[in-house]
């Protein structure tokens, strides 16, 4: 792989709601037109935070800002706000976004992590429909899930599955309040009415223990129709954060093989996956060179090869971002650079977008993979 291309998308204003952009996600519609969707906000964890909506029609050369209702300020009475959103294409021209909502009213200025209990303000998974491609949306509707989930964290797009379900992943969370210990997981359900109704959660990412934590769990639809996961694991006994976990089901997520390392540390991003099976994965290396970079794998269940590896960005402060190394929800506040996204373009390029910058300002930047 090469870079080809490369670029910012947005345009912060240091000391505004604009500041700071996280959180990017990226579609390839089937009309060839790219929707980008990122958080926007004064810092990295505010309550005036948004999501804003970004469309391309020349291959992500340049983008537009659309103007659309996912800054709601309020859902269901509540102040609140949007943390990220994920867009699925249903058929062409149909959308459905997945946002992450975060409860703004019930804890009046206070964090998104409870640093001494480790809970989470209340949080909902929020989903919206468009039928023209994203220029208007239906309203939010929330999505009904079982009580011993807690505050859910959303990590990765709907996924359409080839028996014609959704696909739903979900990290659990304790209350805000909570200090009993804490067991994290992650979740996936299924939906086979449109995202109406959901079935029962199934493990997809757990350690009965409390050892093990399962960060930022990103899933793929594999050309042959199974799924594979990319998980950032963290070691509570170790303190120390792990190789990337792999996890394929052949069951639309209901069951998961053994997690196998990979071979890459640390934290990776959401996979570009190929009509021809291969996968493209671009992942965070913030503990080791502070870098972002990618390798491809010839299918789901295969190695990585190194000699396909880009360097797609490097940060110059990854010394002092590596340190204080706790694995709780508060030490993502410091870091200024991550969350890579891929997704296959439509002449078969690689686009992977992710946030960088300082504390002042971050923005979204994209690189475009020639395979």
């Amino acid at each position: 792989m090469k870079i080809v291309d490369a670029g910012v998308i947005t345009q912060s204003a240091p000391g505004t709601a604009r500041a700071v952009y996280t959180f990017p996600t990226l579609l390839a519609c089937r009309d060839g037109a790219l929707l980008l969707t990122c958080r926007r906000g004064s810092d990295k964890d505010c309550a005036d935070e948004w999501v804003e909506l970004y469309r391309s029609v020349d291959g992500g050369r340049r983008w537009e800002r659309v103007e659309c209702e996912f800054s709601a300020a309020k859902v269901g009475g509540t102040a609140s706000s949007f943390r990220v959103c994920y867009l699925t294409e249903l058929d062409e021209g149909h959308l459905l976004a997945a946002s992450m909502w975060i409860d703004r009213e019930t804890h009046p200025g206070a964090p998104l992590f409870n640093p001494g209990t480790e809970g989470c303000l209340p949080m909902g998974v929020f989903l919206a429909d468009s039928f023209d491609g994203g220029r208007s949306w239906s309203a939010w509707r929330q999505i009904e899930l079982p009580a011993d989930i807690g505050p859910p964290s959303l990590t990765n797009p709907l996924i359409k599955l080839n028996d014609g379900g959704l696909l739903l992943s979900v990290e659990t969370n304790k209350h805000y309040d909570d200090d009993a210990k804490w067991y994290q997981r992650v979740v996936a359900l299924r939906s086979y009415d449109g995202g109406l109704s959901w079935d029962a959660p199934t493990d997809a990412g757990f350690d009965p223990s409390g050892r093990i934590f399962h960060w930022d769990q990103r899933v793929g639809l594999a050309a042959d129709g199974g799924l594979v996961s990319f998980a950032w694991v963290y070691d509570r006994e170790a303190g120390r954060y792990g190789q990337i976990r792999r996890r394929l089901s052949a069951d639309s997520g209901r069951t998961w093989s053994s997690a196998q390392e990979i071979g890459i540390a640390d934290q990776a991003g959401h996979p570009a996956m190929l009509p021809d099976g291969r996968v493209i994965l671009a992942w965070v290396d913030r503990f080791g060179s502070g870098s972002i970079r990618a390798r491809a794998a010839a299918h789901a269940g295969a190695d990585f090869d190194p000699a396909s590896e880009v360097v797609i960005y490097r940060h110059s402060e990854s010394e002092r971002q590596g340190r204080g190394v706790s694995g709780t929800l508060d030490e993502m506040s410091i870091w200024t650079y991550g969350l890579p996204y891929a997704e296959m373009l439509e002449d078969g390029d690689v686009m992977v977008v992710y946030y960088a910058g300082d504390q002042e300002a971050m923005d979204i930047h994209y690189a475009r993979l020639s395979l």
